[in-house]
């Protein structure tokens, strides 16, 4: 049996990783796939797999390739998510600020240094006409850290993934102003290059389950009410989600990591635009 270690954001994008895991669909094929979940998301993955506590993860597209570019030792080998991921914008259920706009000058809560939470707060800027640079961030770890944020009176804005942060909405902890989609398939499956070196084999056999779970994920009956039950989600929303999502079964392409790369040298987050082999695993 070969160990594979997996992370992954402990979201309802991930069910059909656990769903294979929980049906033997792994073991079968002789891997034992050891899957942490890190809520802390992106930024702190990207540090697992440069310090190889990881083999592979379920990572945001943007945090990955700015991480790669900036030296860590990982390729991304698949699409996850093909579709975007709607970035919620949020602040303490009680401020008085009800548009974007208002956010201006705000600080922004964050996970941490090359998280979605980090990265997508440039691009916002950019999309409203702020100047990046003057963005000024708050670090807050993961979800919880927000919530204790916003409520205590930080007057940050948050920015993290819709449907998760709906029940804080739901509830009166959050206010929702807006979503800022990524303009790009949003979570991609990286690993390392320690792992690719010995492992493709094993590599294809992960990808050929995965991509059996997520291309037949859908159909599953009742899978609106699996998903709502296990994430604490209402069902319409979780059929809103469902609705918008797409699972990838390709390499990412060219132009769009062309795409991302230039938008984060456009906010001054990569020093270059590099060729397409420093960030895509040769696909099989």
């Amino acid at each position: 049996m070969k160990t594979v270690k997996i992370i992954g954001v402990p979201e309802h994008f991930n069910l059909p990783w656990h769903l294979a895991m929980e049906d033997g669909a792994f073991e079968d094929r002789g891997i034992a796939l050891d899957w942490t979940d890190v809520p802390e998301g992106t930024g702190k993955m990207c540090q697992m797999l440069e310090n190889h506590e990881a083999d592979l993860a379920i990572i945001l597209t943007e945090g990955i390739i700015k991480s790669i570019s900036q030296g860590n030792p990982s390729k991304i080998v698949q699409v996850y998510i093909s579709s975007p991921l709607l970035w919620g914008i949020h602040v303490a259920a009680n401020s008085s600020r009800n548009s974007i706009q208002e956010l201006k000058d705000d600080k922004v809560a964050i996970s941490r240094m090359g998280s979605g939470s980090h990265l997508m707060a440039y691009v916002n800027a950019q999309n409203q006409g702020w100047n990046p640079k003057k963005l000024q961030f708050d670090i807050i770890d993961n979800l919880d850290g927000a919530v204790k944020s916003l409520t205590e009176g930080s007057n940050a804005y948050f920015m993290w993934e819709h449907f998760t942060t709906k029940p804080l909405v739901d509830n009166g902890t959050f206010k929702w102003l807006e979503d800022c989609p990524t303009p790009w398939p949003c979570f991609v499956i990286a690993a390392t290059d320690a792992f690719l070196e010995t492992n493709s084999g094993v590599l294809n056999h992960i990808l050929e389950v995965i991509n059996t779970y997520t291309e037949e994920f859908k159909q599953i009956p009742s899978i609106d009410r699996t998903l709502a039950n296990r994430y604490e989600q209402k069902l319409d929303d979780i059929q809103d989600w469902l609705s918008k999502t797409t699972w990838g079964q390709d390499q990412l392409s060219q132009e769009t990591l062309e795409v991302v790369q230039k938008r984060l040298f456009s906010l001054n987050l990569i020093e270059e635009v590099k060729e397409a082999p420093k960030f895509l695993y040769p696909s099989h």
